[in-house]
């Protein structure tokens, strides 16, 4: 039987695209994150109708976690779904669909969510019109990675696709259930739940946009980039794949542990907390299974910004799990529940983990998408430092303000009253809001020096040289 010799183009024109955005919004949501943390500190900074606390702070969170870290997911799943399954996309046009339908759903968000457009559920503010468009271009997103699943020349899925496919799945369901509304208008609805019901509904959404956006994806990204860029496999892939099933279904249930001491159901809110302890086991495999990665390459940690990043980013993530599920135990959540701790608790995993792993992940991919070396090692080992004082700046106070209002809220005079009226907290944590928003500038400092290194990358570089290739060419047998 004759053969010939089959060669296959990855199509990076997407992972470009989604690499750019990603950065832009990255630097505007952090950039209206500097804003709020402003505001909060200086109340007078609140302008007008249409830049107050209200309406900057959700444009932060959907900004930064829709545009930019998902903007990363984007890039990065269509970045190592190719090389791992040995063939292009699926679809040339759905990845368009895909990329420029999501930058203008961000778009519409943005200009809905500063017009005063919210349905006010945290992280799913956007109205029914928004949230349509969410779903079919999400569906588009699926159909591209499946049909290129179904296409893969690689029997094996590597645990990186796992994470990704989880995350595919995951989040339609989560969206689509809590975001089922009865439109009164173009621009308004109400949701089909009530009471707390929809107050469980939502933080079953809630935490899980967290578990199935900012985990399990940025854990994919963690799983394929990091070993490339140490040129070494996993430590050990039988530990990826139980950490991989293990995670996801636990994380699932832990809702709850967002309504401790409210009028949900005491065994529901017990049952959250269980499976939130649960958690730091799944959770500290995979940062184990990093961190352990990275044996015998610990020395190029001093001179890799890339490697750097991993690795900080792996150890907030260790932090963040076992700070968490501790906070959703009852005697830690009567004092950490509405204070800035939680605050300091999701920016450490947003900031430490997130957001430095998505970094890590830019620095490696944009270089090799034009087709030439970073501009500046220099500038990325600056950018590492600069970020990481930001977020201890940002971080830091945020825990010890928290405290502070919880130990204040709960202090009561002999006879049952109040020893703090609630401004005198509000003045007592003003030192830390200050500081905060010092840690926010400087981590904003760190992602425009990041923009500029990769601007200057871009432009010694060229999108126009042939595609990277699969390693090896693929005999095709003919005659049939």
């Amino acid at each position: 039987m004759s053969a010939q010799q089959e060669v296959v183009q990855y199509d990076m024109q997407v992972v470009r695209g989604f690499a750019i955005s990603a950065l832009v919004w990255g630097i505007v949501g952090m950039a209206v994150g500097l804003l709020a943390a402003i505001q909060l500190a200086w109340p007078e900074a609140n302008w007008g109708p249409w830049l107050h606390f209200g309406r900057v702070r959700p444009l932060h969170t959907n900004a930064v976690i829709f545009g930019f870290t998902l903007g990363v997911v984007f890039a990065g799943s269509y970045y190592g779904l190719q090389r791992l399954t040995r063939v292009r996309m699926f679809s040339d046009t759905l990845s368009r669909i895909n990329l420029w339908g999501w930058n203008a759903i961000i778009v519409a968000a943005a200009v809905t969510l500063l017009l005063g457009k919210s349905t006010a559920k945290e992280y799913a503010e956007l109205e029914w019109p928004i949230d349509i468009a969410i779903a079919a271009v999400w569906v588009v997103y699926a159909v591209n990675v499946f049909g290129t699943l179904a296409r893969r020349r690689e029997k094996q899925m590597y645990a990186a696709i796992w994470f990704w496919v989880a995350t595919v799945i995951t989040i339609a369901m989560l969206h689509i259930v809590n975001s089922i509304a009865l439109p009164v208008s173009l621009w308004k609805s109400y949701s089909v739940y009530a009471g707390v019901f929809d107050a469980n509904i939502q933080w079953w959404y809630g935490h899980n946009a967290v578990g199935f956006l900012l985990t399990t994806p940025i854990l994919g990204l963690m799983y394929y980039f990091l070993p490339k860029q140490i040129d070494r496999p996993i430590y050990s892939h039988r530990l990826s794949i139980l950490h991989f099933w293990s995670l996801i279904f636990i994380y699932i249930w832990a809702g709850p542990h967002h309504l401790i001491y409210s009028p949900l159901p005491d065994w529901t809110q017990t049952f959250g907390t269980a499976f939130s302890v649960m958690l730091i086991l799944p959770s500290w495999g995979g940062m184990l299974n990093g961190l352990l990665t990275m044996q015998g390459a610990w020395d190029r940690v001093r001179t890799d910004p890339i490697l750097k990043m991993f690795a900080v980013g792996l150890t907030f993530y260790g932090m963040s799990t076992f700070e968490g599920p501790m906070m959703s135990v009852k005697t830690v959540n009567s004092l950490s529940h509405f204070t800035n701790w939680t605050i300091g608790h999701v920016h450490s995993g947003a900031l430490g983990w997130v957001a430095l792993t998505c970094f890590a992940t830019l620095y490696y991919m944009i270089p090799r998408l034009w087709h030439t070396e970073l501009y500046s090692v220099r500038l990325a080992n600056l950018h590492f430092w600069v970020a990481t004082l930001g977020l201890i700046l940002y971080v830091t106070p945020m825990w010890i303000s928290g405290v502070t209002q919880g130990l204040m809220w709960r202090a009561v005079n002999p006879d049952g009253s109040l020893v703090y009226t609630f401004i005198e907290t509000v003045s007592a944590i003003r030192i830390y809001d200050v500081i905060r928003a010092a840690g926010g500038a400087v981590f904003l400092v760190g992602a425009l020096v990041m923009f500029y290194n990769v601007w200057m990358t871009i432009r010694q570089g060229t999108a126009a040289a042939p595609e990277p290739t699969l390693g090896a060419a693929v005999p095709v047998a003919g005659g049939r």
